[in-house]
């Protein structure tokens, strides 16, 4: 008896903090406007209920700015460019930073194709190759002595007389040439050699020079880029490519009479066949005299490593058996593609995946791809400023969801240079201190559970407060 009761008493206790009372089920009443009012709480907790879920079910993409890390001490730039009016000999790439860092003409990891007028490769120039040195001769007398002992062989050209010159003459060998050039002063008692030789032994052949200083008009018109140039002339026709083989006297007579044999052999087969097509003859007269059109367009490409700090790398014209003509140095380009860090590979699985959630104004990698830079003048090229910025891409916890990218902005603009001076295409990067973190956020699981309680306890006691007013305002009233 007494355990009864103790265990009644217990049970009281334990009602007495009850939060969920119950109401007699006959204290209640069922009324139209609570029916009413249940439906329009059912349907409006679904409705709730559905946009909550797909708001759990979306991502969203979340930028912060942190600093950078990365504890690399060089980065790689990725480059692929088009040089309009250049010639592959005549390309040089140099790399200088702010440490101090001076390399001239960089070939490791570069390649170089000489492009047609259309624009396709065409002349594979090289990868990892070094311009080579010409020979020259070393002469026991100077010049001015030669001139004075046996007379000057080589004709003096100017634009009065240049054109009759290659037109009285089957073949022609020029020297167009700069007097302050270090290179044609090398030249200039070789090529009296030459004329000499010829004039001795009765080569058919006019050997002249010309002074692109005093005959600047004339100069410009044979689109002369660089001193000394060698160039052939066929019955007052160019034969291209100029000569670019050693400048001694012995390579200088081996090429004449490689051109006269050619011209010869050209001569027998008209002879022989007798052509009525004049498109075969003319290929024929082409393929002897291995005539073949060189279109001043090259396209460099490769990828550089430089410090992780402030410099740039140019695309200046210059040789090492040159001295390049200023006034004819055309830098005008094509940024076929310029990126930094590692390539990304747009075809790796881990990538499309990661960059298919990226928003586009996160992907900054390349946005000077396929831009035109065309200088218009002279003495003038284009110079960009870059600013580099790390981002790291993190679509994920796992390390398969996260990869790091390089997002770059530039700025481009028209620098003007001294008559004397050599124009370049410069490329000038600063890496910021400062990183981009883009990160896909989704919702936590309680954040959900307790957005789901909030919708059905508030609209179940939202309802019910505006089903209690509705109900005293509607109650019918005793008389």
């Amino acid at each position: 008896m007494q355990n009864n009761i103790n265990g009644g008493g217990r049970r009281q206790a334990m009602s007495s903090v009850d939060f969920y009372r119950r109401v007699p089920k006959d204290l209640t009443e069922a009324t139209t406007l609570g029916a009413f009012m249940s439906i329009a709480a059912m349907l409006v907790m679904a409705v709730l209920f559905f946009s909550e879920t797909m708001a759990f079910a979306r991502s969203s993409i979340a930028t912060s700015i942190t600093i950078d890390e990365n504890a690399d001490q060089q980065i790689r730039i990725n480059f692929n460019i088009t040089l309009l009016d250049l010639n592959c000999d005549y390309v040089s790439i140099d790399v200088w930073d702010a440490l101090g860092t001076n390399r001239q003409n960089v070939t490791k990891n570069i390649d170089k194709w000489q492009l047609d007028a259309a624009g396709v490769r065409r002349v594979f120039s090289g990868r990892n190759r070094d311009a080579r040195e010409l020979a020259h001769d070393s002469h026991d007398r100077s010049l001015e002595e030669m001139h004075s002992e046996d007379g000057v062989a080589v004709v003096d050209l100017t634009s009065e007389n240049f054109h009759d010159f290659v037109s009285d003459h089957d073949m022609v060998f020029i020297d167009l040439y700069a007097p302050w050039c270090v290179w044609c002063q090398r030249l200039a008692p070789t090529w009296e050699s030459l004329a000499q030789w010829a004039k001795k032994e009765n080569v058919p052949i006019g050997v002249g020079k010309v002074d692109c200083m005093a005959q600047a008009d004339l100069c410009r018109n044979e689109k002369i880029m660089a001193f000394p140039t060698l160039r052939w002339y066929h019955e007052g026709e160019p034969v291209q490519p100029d000569y670019k083989m050693d400048r001694t006297l012995p390579a200088l007579q081996a090429y004449a009479r490689r051109k006269l044999e050619m011209d010869e052999k050209f001569k027998d087969w008209e002879k022989k066949t007798d052509p009525a097509d004049d498109d075969e003859r003319e290929k024929k007269r082409l393929l002897f005299q291995q005539h073949r059109l060189e279109h001043p367009g090259c396209q460099v490409s490769g990828h550089l490593m430089v410090n992780r700090v402030p410099g740039n790398f140019h695309i200046e014209a210059k040789s090492k058996s040159h001295n390049l003509n200023a006034a004819m140095t055309n830098l005008s380009h094509i940024v076929e593609h310029l990126s930094f860090g590692e390539p990304i590979d747009a075809e790796n699985r881990k990538t499309k995946r990661i960059l298919k959630q990226v928003p586009d104004q996160h992907r900054q990698f390349k946005p000077m791809d396929g831009s035109v830079y065309v200088s218009q003048k002279f003495h003038q090229a284009f110079h960009h400023y870059i600013k580099v910025v790390s981002t790291h891409l993190n679509m994920g916890s796992s390390m398969s969801n996260q990869m790091m990218a390089y997002q770059f902005l530039e700025q481009s603009q028209i620098v003007f240079y001294d008559d004397v001076n050599v124009p370049e295409a410069r490329f000038s990067y600063d890496l910021s201190p400062m990183s981009v973190v883009v990160q896909k956020e989704g919702r936590k699981w309680y954040d959900y559970l307790t957005s789901l309680c909030a919708i059905i306890g508030g609209t179940f006691t939202t309802l019910g407060l505006i089903d209690a007013v509705l109900y005293r305002v509607l109650k019918p009233k005793k008389l």
